[in-house]
């Protein structure tokens, strides 16, 4: 399944201005990247995946909609996914864009 355009471009939409921010094509899905370091994405699963601070990982699974993000059955600490049900309206949306930006603009920029 290839990644819901409508909900890219929403994505763009939020993205902060002033910050460096790439789009790359990644695991049917399309990332968006703040200085290099993936902060949203719209999955090719459908939904969005989001990058957040570890430690705030299982409370916002517990407080919210998002559910951990697995990878080969493992839950990620950092990731999460949140269903497109739960990212209907622009606040629900702008909610994980603003985490994901400003957790992977806290990061060290990546070169290349």
């Amino acid at each position: 399944m290839a990644y819901n355009e409508t909900l890219a471009e929403r994505i763009r939409e939020l993205l902060p201005d002033g910050v460096d921010v790439r789009e790359m094509k990644m695991f049917g899905g399309l990332a968006f990247l703040v200085n290099g370091n993936m902060a949203v994405a719209a999955s090719g699963q459908g939904g969005i995946m989001v990058r957040v601070d570890p430690a705030s990982t299982d409370t916002l699974v517990e407080t919210t909609a998002a559910e951990p993000f697995e990878m080969r059955g493992r839950p990620m600490q950092g990731w999460l996914r949140v269903a497109a049900d739960d990212v209907r309206t622009k606040r629900q949306l702008a909610k994980w864009v603003e985490l994901g930006t400003a957790y992977a603009g806290s990061l060290p920029a990546k070169k290349g």
